[in-house]
């Protein structure tokens, strides 16, 4: 699971590319302010948050009853329940299940699990082709890529660059800006695949345990069609999706689509409970639920990162990074990109494999100012930091310590000693004051990277107020 690219790399690509910092520039302050729209009142949206994430709390603190419940109620209606620790092992049963459908070709849903296990490639080596349906994941698919946002997948490029795109892509296309045209030209294209598919996938939004039901938020249509038309339904989702009630949905949804996309509901919103029954006019023969757990058993047993698991995939806190608003989510190299995408990958996978994305981070609290379930992200963060740089092997998360440098280490431990003994501190700062002008008037390392030498910037500031008198 490691990024081909480190991300000190990717970022410093995507900062210097002004096309993309246009395209999320753009996206970014719009999608900010339809959601500042929709909470008004900022006492109604402390209170949503609050109710939202005692909901997610509730949920995640009896996980393990509430997921027997889900199996129990979803066989009862007549879904087919199946269990798997890793992407591999969900892979494996959703090949099981095309290839005893004889499914030379499946549609899919918007899922972010999907994207977790690879599930396209892997069908595809299996000669299954896996054609994305919503229409922003399948532009980033037609273009060979991956998304670069939960919600928005394609949200990196600009109109010009997608109708590029599909002319040169989709055999008998010409080249148009028109978006209506665009979009028609890629319905055309799915209509197709709909009627002849032997199975569709989806992911989940909630997993309602009372019920069974699988609830699916959409607002292209894509979703439904997607779970109605083919014989065979597959939806595949994260073990932390289910939720008790049916009770507990409506206030998720409702700060899920005002965080997520400014709306106050979108177009269209799937509860899906059973096969189809008798005497119904559309719907699979069969439904399959893959449970997948992937790491989040082990983030759930930690109860100092367990709020991790809260997160309902809305992508605010991606929306109000100042980091990830700049290059975007390809720089992250990860399936999940930007704060959620910090403290998750990180544990799913190992600090050792995608911990450098930790110091994609000021630390200024953004995102967890906009979490409408209240997620600690900025906390977690720092946890995770502390995480990859402890030697005492007491820690909790794949690959503790892989960021540790001894020589940070010992400059951390000498900066203890001193500060612990007043007159030699008071020496060491008199010291650094007097002699700084001795630092060499070239870069000093990562230091004037980003900022000026103090000596040099003395000297700019003095000659600066010459300059006004």
């Amino acid at each position: 699971m490691n990024s081909p690219v480190s991300f000190t790399n990717a970022a410093k690509d995507a900062l210097a590319n002004p096309t993309l910092r246009s395209n999320f520039r753009e996206a970014m302050d719009s999608l900010r302010e339809r959601r500042a729209n929709q909470f008004p009142d900022p006492v109604e949206l402390e209170s949503a948050r609050d109710l939202a994430s005692a909901i997610r709390a509730r949920a995640l603190k009896n996980l393990p009853q509430n997921l027997i419940t889900l199996e129990a109620q979803c066989q009862a209606n007549g879904i087919q329940v199946h269990w798997a620790d890793t992407p591999a092992e969900a892979n494996e049963i959703i090949l099981g299940i095309c290839q005893r459908h004889d499914a030379k070709h499946v549609i899919k849903g918007k899922s972010m699990v999907s994207e977790e296990c690879h599930l396209n490639a892997f069908l595809e080596q299996h000669g299954i082709e896996a054609l994305e349906s919503d229409l922003g994941e399948y532009i980033v698919q037609i273009d060979g890529e991956t998304p670069s946002h939960i919600i928005m997948p394609a949200i990196h490029k600009n109109k010009k660059e997608i109708a590029e795109l599909f002319a040169e892509k989709i055999p008998g296309v010409e080249y148009t800006e028109d978006v209506d045209t665009l979009t028609a030209i890629a319905r055309k294209v799915l209509r197709t695949k709909f009627e002849t598919a032997a199975v569709g996938i989806s992911g989940v939004n909630f997993a309602v345990a009372e019920t069974g039901t699988l609830c699916l938020v959409e607002n292209e249509g894509n979703g439904r069609m997607t779970t109605t038309v083919p014989p065979v339904h597959i939806a595949i989702t994260g073990i932390e999706k289910v939720v008790p009630q049916l009770a507990d949905v409506p206030p998720l949804y409702s700060v899920l689509t005002r965080s997520a996309t400014g709306q106050h509901a979108t177009t269209y919103f799937n509860m899906i409970s059973s096969p189809r029954k008798p005497g119904e006019m559309d719907g699979p023969d069969e439904v399959h639920l893959v449970l997948l757990d992937n790491g989040r058993s082990k983030i759930f047993n930690d109860d100092a990162m367990r709020d991790t698991l809260k997160c309902i995939r809305c992508g605010a806190c991606m929306n109000h990074c100042p980091v990830y608003t700049r290059i975007g989510g390809h720089a992250y190299g990860t399936v999940y990109p930007g704060p959620i995408g910090q403290i998750l990958n990180p544990q799913q996978y190992g600090i050792d494999k995608q911990g450098e994305m930790l110091s994609a981070c000021s630390l200024n609290g953004a995102c967890g100012e906009a979490c409408p379930v209240r997620i600690p992200i900025p906390q977690l963060i720092s946890k995770l930091r502390h995480e990859a740089t402890r030697n005492d092997r007491a820690g909790t998360v794949y690959g503790q310590g892989a960021l540790r440098k001894w020589y940070e280490a010992l400059v951390w431990q000498s900066w203890q000693w001193i500060h612990q003994r007043p007159a030699l501190y008071r020496t060491m700062t008199w010291s650094a004051t007097r002699f700084r002008g001795l630092l060499p008037e070239k870069a000093m390392g990562p230091w004037t990277k980003s900022r000026i030498k103090p000596a040099l910037a003395r000297k700019t500031l003095h000659e600066m107020m010459k300059d006004k008198r």
